[in-house]
């Protein structure tokens, strides 16, 4: 059930819940997340970050990604996370991407809207939804944080670019946080109202208490993206693996914690957000 953006955003919309997006790198969180989602009767994301676009192994991930969401019995979007150049958008586009971000929060804001309206014109052309971002989401190592998405320019960004739906800045970022965020939560119903309702975005999913996760989807948020947790939940089943004197060594029977590892975060997220159930 390989199916576009709007789609699975619209269920989300339609539900008052938040489409899971997890950040996949190779075929064994590919095979975890699916798992988790058919288990929990959810729609997911499966997305790519544009570096895994840019070299050698998108050529090869993607195939298994698009085949992957083909066999599912739930929905399943293929999205490229942070597209930053239109070469990372076409190259995803062309290996079977069923929704696109374009990243133009780093630029001033009538170029971020020029350039994402470029792209949304791109993906229009094959019926690819395209996800903006509005107030640049950055890392947990920044020294400090960018200013907080404005409802105004929003509303600006909203109209003018047509995305089907908008990464806000709102307290959250990427990594693993070094103490414990606080979400703007009045200031996502405040963009939710100046927007006539666009959904949002929240990127930095990984490590944000679930009541702020809770409160932030009940103001509007619609689509949570997971890549840190994915990776660390990855790693944590490869260990355990490693740490087990009687293991194989044939890969495929290695790998087989590490897939059950991801399932089992991509579980704990799909509740989290409320998606389960719901396909």
């Amino acid at each position: 059930m390989l199916v576009s953006l709007k789609t699975v955003i619209d269920m989300a919309e339609k539900g008052n819940f938040a489409i899971p997006a997890f950040n996949v790198y190779n075929i064994e969180t590919v095979m975890g997340v699916i798992k988790a989602a058919e288990e929990e009767r959810a729609p997911v994301i499966i997305q790519i970050y544009p570096r895994l676009i840019l070299e050698e192994v998108g050529y090869y991930l993607c195939p298994a990604i698009v085949a992957a969401a083909r066999k599912a019995t739930v929905p399943v979007c293929f999205h490229l996370d942070h597209g930053p150049s239109e070469i990372a958008v076409q190259r995803a586009l062309r290996w079977g991407a069923t929704g696109i971000m374009y990243d133009g929060s780093v630029h001033p804001l009538k170029e971020n809207i020029e350039n994402t309206k470029h792209i949304v014109d791109i993906c229009e052309a094959v019926d690819v939804p395209v996800e903006g971002e509005l107030g640049h989401i950055g890392s947990v190592n920044d020294d400090a944080m960018d200013e907080f998405t404005s409802p105004e320019e929003a509303a600006e960004f909203v109209k003018k670019t047509n995305v089907c739906c908008l990464a806000v800045l709102i307290g959250n970022a990427h990594g693993h946080y070094k103490k414990t965020p606080k979400l703007d939560i009045e200031r996502v119903k405040a963009i939710r109202e100046a927007t006539g309702g666009t959904p949002l975005v929240l990127h930095g999913g990984s490590g944000i208490p679930d009541g702020q996760v809770k409160a932030a989807i009940k103001a509007g948020i619609r689509k949570m993206n997971i890549g840190t947790d994915v990776c660390c939940a990855f790693a944590q089943g490869t260990k355990e693996t490693l740490d087990d004197p009687n293991r194989s060594l044939a890969v495929d029977l290695f790998m087989k914690h590490p897939i059950e590892t991801v399932k089992k975060l991509a579980i704990e997220k799909i509740r989290l957000v409320e998606a389960n159930g719901k396909a």
